[in-house]
């Protein structure tokens, strides 16, 4: 099952992201079996990161909140809020996905 998380960061504060990326980067590759896709979502400017998605596959909801609530960022409060939302799979198209 994929399931797509979005998480929005707290308004105006980078430093805890900052403090805790290489932990966050670190754990990434631990669940290199489960991500699809992921990266940090940008302001329109491309200068400001807001928050970040993730398409990952996992059995159930609970397992997709593991993987969630494992992030360092979620242990260091870095999000706002945390949408983990079930998703059909539909269109891929990888040449656009290199191309980006």
């Amino acid at each position: 099952m994929l399931w797509c998380i979005t998480c929005v960061d707290k308004p105006g504060d980078s430093t805890a992201r900052l403090s805790v990326l290489e932990t966050h980067r670190a754990y990434l590759k631990t669940q290199d079996d489960k991500i699809i896709m992921s990266g940090a979502t940008l302001s329109d400017d491309g200068e400001t990161m807001t928050g970040s998605c993730f398409i990952i596959s996992a059995n159930s909801r609970s397992e997709a909140e593991a993987f969630s609530n494992g992030d360092p960022f979620t242990a260091a409060g870095v999000f706002e809020s945390v949408n983990i939302t079930r998703m059909k799979k539909s269109s891929f198209y990888p040449d656009n996905y290199e191309k980006a």
